[in-house]
Protein backbone atom coordinates (compact mmCIF):
# COMPACT_ATOMS: atom_id res chain seq x y z
CA UNK A 1 0.00 0.00 0.00
CA UNK A 2 1.49 3.37 -0.93
CA UNK A 3 1.38 6.29 1.44
CA UNK A 4 -0.35 9.50 0.47
CA UNK A 5 1.84 12.35 1.79
CA UNK A 6 0.37 15.81 2.05
CA UNK A 7 1.51 18.95 3.83
CA UNK A 8 -0.92 20.48 6.27
CA UNK A 9 -0.77 23.98 7.70
CA UNK A 10 -3.04 24.83 10.57
CA UNK A 11 -3.38 27.27 13.43
CA UNK A 12 -3.78 26.68 17.13
CA UNK A 13 -5.34 29.35 19.33
CA UNK A 14 -3.48 29.33 22.63
CA UNK A 15 -5.07 29.95 26.03
CA UNK A 16 -3.73 33.51 26.04
CA UNK A 17 -5.36 34.24 22.66
CA UNK A 18 -2.17 34.11 20.61
CA UNK A 19 -2.10 31.99 17.46
CA UNK A 20 0.58 29.42 16.67
CA UNK A 21 0.91 28.21 13.07
CA UNK A 22 2.03 24.62 12.51
CA UNK A 23 3.12 22.98 9.29
CA UNK A 24 3.81 19.28 8.92
CA UNK A 25 3.35 16.36 6.60
CA UNK A 26 0.81 13.65 7.13
CA UNK A 27 1.47 10.20 5.76
CA UNK A 28 -1.84 8.38 5.47
CA UNK A 29 -2.38 4.75 4.70
CA UNK A 30 -6.14 5.14 5.00
CA UNK A 31 -8.76 7.57 3.90
CA UNK A 32 -10.45 9.92 6.31
CA UNK A 33 -14.16 9.23 6.39
CA UNK A 34 -16.25 11.70 8.35
CA UNK A 35 -19.97 11.41 8.89
CA UNK A 36 -20.34 14.63 10.89
CA UNK A 37 -18.83 17.15 8.45
CA UNK A 38 -22.09 19.01 7.82
CA UNK A 39 -22.89 19.12 11.55
CA UNK A 40 -19.34 20.27 12.39
CA UNK A 41 -19.40 23.05 9.79
CA UNK A 42 -22.82 24.25 11.00
CA UNK A 43 -21.56 24.35 14.57
CA UNK A 44 -18.41 26.23 13.53
CA UNK A 45 -20.53 28.81 11.71
CA UNK A 46 -22.75 29.16 14.78
CA UNK A 47 -19.69 29.69 16.99
CA UNK A 48 -18.31 32.29 14.58
CA UNK A 49 -21.67 34.10 14.61
CA UNK A 50 -21.77 33.97 18.38
CA UNK A 51 -18.24 35.41 18.60
CA UNK A 52 -19.21 38.20 16.21
CA UNK A 53 -22.15 38.97 18.49
CA UNK A 54 -19.82 39.12 21.48
CA UNK A 55 -17.54 41.48 19.56
CA UNK A 56 -20.53 43.75 18.93
CA UNK A 57 -21.46 43.57 22.61
CA UNK A 58 -17.98 44.76 23.54
CA UNK A 59 -17.98 47.49 20.88
CA UNK A 60 -21.30 48.85 22.13
CA UNK A 61 -20.24 48.78 25.77
CA UNK A 62 -22.51 46.00 27.01
CA UNK A 63 -22.18 44.91 30.61
CA UNK A 64 -19.12 42.73 31.24
CA UNK A 65 -21.25 40.14 33.04
CA UNK A 66 -23.37 39.70 29.91
CA UNK A 67 -20.21 39.29 27.81
CA UNK A 68 -18.82 36.69 30.22
CA UNK A 69 -22.07 34.70 30.05
CA UNK A 70 -21.90 34.70 26.25
CA UNK A 71 -18.22 33.66 26.33
CA UNK A 72 -19.19 30.75 28.56
CA UNK A 73 -21.77 29.72 25.97
CA UNK A 74 -19.06 29.80 23.28
CA UNK A 75 -16.76 27.68 25.46
CA UNK A 76 -19.54 25.12 25.89
CA UNK A 77 -20.17 25.08 22.13
CA UNK A 78 -16.46 24.56 21.40
CA UNK A 79 -16.26 21.73 23.98
CA UNK A 80 -19.24 20.03 22.31
CA UNK A 81 -17.64 20.52 18.88
CA UNK A 82 -14.41 18.88 20.10
CA UNK A 83 -16.38 15.90 21.39
CA UNK A 84 -18.21 15.48 18.07
CA UNK A 85 -14.95 15.67 16.09
CA UNK A 86 -13.17 13.29 18.46
CA UNK A 87 -16.00 10.75 18.35
CA UNK A 88 -16.16 10.94 14.55
CA UNK A 89 -12.37 10.54 14.36
CA UNK A 90 -12.40 7.50 16.64
CA UNK A 91 -15.44 5.90 14.96
CA UNK A 92 -14.00 6.23 11.47
CA UNK A 93 -10.37 7.32 11.07
CA UNK A 94 -8.99 5.43 14.07
CA UNK A 95 -11.03 2.31 13.37
CA UNK A 96 -9.88 2.34 9.73
CA UNK A 97 -6.27 2.93 10.76
CA UNK A 98 -6.35 0.01 13.19
CA UNK A 99 -7.81 -2.26 10.52
CA UNK A 100 -4.98 -1.22 8.21
CA UNK A 101 -2.24 -1.46 10.86
CA UNK A 102 -1.56 2.29 10.88
CA UNK A 103 -0.20 2.94 14.39
CA UNK A 104 0.80 6.52 13.50
CA UNK A 105 -2.84 7.58 13.64
CA UNK A 106 -3.07 6.43 17.27
CA UNK A 107 0.18 8.24 18.10
CA UNK A 108 -1.17 11.41 16.49
CA UNK A 109 -4.42 11.11 18.43
CA UNK A 110 -2.50 10.75 21.70
CA UNK A 111 -0.47 13.87 20.87
CA UNK A 112 -3.63 15.80 19.95
CA UNK A 113 -5.25 14.82 23.24
CA UNK A 114 -2.28 16.32 25.11
CA UNK A 115 -3.36 19.74 23.76
CA UNK A 116 -6.87 19.50 25.15
CA UNK A 117 -7.01 21.23 28.54
CA UNK A 118 -8.56 19.42 31.48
Amino acid sequence: MSKNLSEHIHEHINADGTITVHSHEHGHTHTHTHTQTKNVLQRINNIIGHLQGISEMIQTGRDCSDVLIQLSAVNAAVRKLKIIILKDHIDHCVVDAIKEGDSKTLDKLAKALEHIPE
